[in-house]
């Protein structure tokens, strides 16, 4: 073990906290993941700041809650001047690339303004959420949308798989009983397995070109994102993971008829969401789910490849591993699919970090309960690194003395997370306008509370009601406790660190001095 030079931060897309099975999952085996949990820490209560791909993604990349970086949805460019993650870890010499998926849209009315030219060096950068692009792929390439020359298309024609789009035709598809390519765009055929050997398959791909680059860059500093496209749908596995789990290895929905009967308004019209209605079906999520776990299972076996590897190349003694995940997955629970809402099955993801450095010796294997949110990694990291983390432009904090196991640290009492559900057809069942459709969330040891614009809020005792089956949140008994979560939301509304182009220290050098600078006003 040694001092950190280098950092690999691994994010799965999807993958709910509850699923792993160092956290308790009684069905899914993950054992290079559990071996990764046991070099370092697994943090139990770790939260994600908007639970969609994009705006979740931008508060890992940026260091800053949704409300102050403004990319609230997928597809809404992040402000070119907001600094991510790249720009922080390269001001420390680190050269930082993405292998993977990033789900940023670059800010190009932003770019011309400024006459940045989006094929310069800086123009990439830009463009790339600040990480040099080893390999960009979202994922998601459906038919008369791919890009034909997409890396991974190009990498499996040349493995004999034919075609203008081969990730549709062979790692996004099946076979059916007639022999007719069926694809995995439809849930009926997720117990299919995907035409394209695993060997071949996006996170095979991903693993491989994260080992070989890794390989390249030789003794210079770097951090690596390495953004596994799965388990995110289509929910479709390459043998032979398609079939690793059956119907009865899914557990049981987490779902009461309290909350179906008499649901928030929000909530019944994510309901009414074709993916919610399908999934709330339990012989459809049942059919549905098990190649969700084998994607899983698939991903564990890569770490499993990729941490051989760095053994071998002797990487594992001077690099920092992070492994979390973007959001979850309802899966059917409580009436709903996809995610969006803030339930734990959505909210909550799994955080596993293992520091290399000697100092981190007595909590190695434990797990700790803080609670945790996404954007601190970006200051962990520049703390890991021997930098400063910039405290007027980063909104999270250190998880480093916890790490270290000082138990006088002084930690947060509550996480926040923030959605903009405009986008989606909900909000158009509602009668919403396109700026009413926020919710935010503020969540404590006990407590959830919720705020939603334009309806009532939400309450749940975490600790009577750890299943968030029962919404107190028209309860006269609980009127007190929401007036104080509220009153709790709103400051922090008021705190986002909004002034990020001079520090504080830099404003203390400036206060009341005018006079020292010449300037004199009001003076007889």
């Amino acid at each position: 073990m040694g001092q950190v030079r280098n950092i690999l931060f691994i994010m799965c897309d999807q993958l709910r906290a509850d699923y792993l099975g160092c956290s308790g999952h009684p069905t899914i085996k993950t054992p290079h993941i559990d071996a990764l949990a046991k070099r370092g820490v697994l943090f139990t209560n770790t939260f994600c700041q908007a639970p969609v791909c994009g705006p979740s993604r931008m508060c890992f990349y940026t260091g800053r809650y949704m409300q102050s970086h403004g990319s609230t949805y997928n597809g809404v460019p992040l402000n070119i001047g907001i600094p991510t993650l790249g720009d922080h870890l390269r001001e420390l010499g680190v050269t930082t690339g993405l292998i993977g998926k990033t789900h940023m849209a670059a800010d190009r009315a932003g770019m011309k303004r400024l006459g940045i030219d989006p094929a310069s060096d800086d123009g990439i950068l830009a463009s790339q959420c600040g990480f040099e692009p080893w390999e960009r792929d979202d994922g998601l390439h459906p038919e008369g949308g791919n890009d034909p020359n997409l890396a991974y298309n190009v990498y499996l024609r040349e493995q004999g798989y034919e075609g203008d789009n081969p990730w549709h035709d062979y790692a996004n598809s099946g076979l059916d009983k007639n022999g007719e390519i069926a694809s995995g765009w439809r849930l009926r055929n997720a117990h299919l397995p995907a035409r394209v050997e695993a060997r071949h398959s996006e996170t095979a791909y991903m693993t491989t070109q994260a080992m070989t680059k890794i390989g390249d860059l030789g003794d210079t500093p770097w951090c690596l994102h390495l953004s596994y496209i799965k388990p995110h749908w289509p929910y479709i596995a390459p043998a032979p993971y398609h079939d690793m789990y059956g119907p009865e290895d899914v557990i049981a929905a987490n779902l009461g008829e309290r909350e179906k009967n008499d649901p928030h308004p929000v909530i019944a019209a994510f309901m009414a969401h074709e993916e919610s209605r399908n999934l709330s079906d339990e012989d459809k999520r049942r059919h549905v789910i098990p190649a969700y776990m084998g994607l899983i299972s698939e991903i564990d076996d890569n770490i499993g490849r990729l941490m051989a590897f760095l053994k071998k190349q002797g990487r594992l003694d001077d690099t920092l591993i992070v492994l979390t995940s973007d959001h979850g997955d309802y899966l059917g629970d409580h009436w709903l699919g996809e995610k969006e809402l803030f339930h734990e099955e959505s909210v909550k993801i799994p955080l596993i970090v293992a520091n290399p450095d000697s100092a981190c010796d007595a909590t190695r294997g434990s797990h700790l309960d803080a609670l945790i949110e996404a954007i601190d990694l970006i200051p962990s990291f520049v703390e890991a690194l021997g930098g400063t983390a910039k405290p007027h432009v980063l909104e999270g904090k250190s998880f480093l003395p916890l790490l270290e196991g000082d138990n006088g640290t002084e930690w947060r009492d509550e996480v926040y997370s923030e959605v903009d559900y405009a986008f989606r057809g909900a909000r158009l069942a509602l009668g919403l306008k396109a700026d009413e459709a926020r919710a935010y969330m503020v969540r404590t040891e006990r407590w959830k509370y919720i705020s939603y614009d334009n309806f009532r809020p939400q309450l749940f005792d975490l600790s009577k009601d750890p299943n968030e089956l029962i919404d107190l949140g028209t309860s006269k008994l609980h009127d007190e406790i929401r007036k104080n979560l509220a009153t709790t939301l709103n400051e922090w509304l008021r705190l986002r660190r909004n002034r990020i182009t001079i520090a504080d220290h830099e404003i203390d050098k400036r206060t009341d001095n005018y006079k020292d600078r010449g300037i004199f006003f009001g003076v007889w």
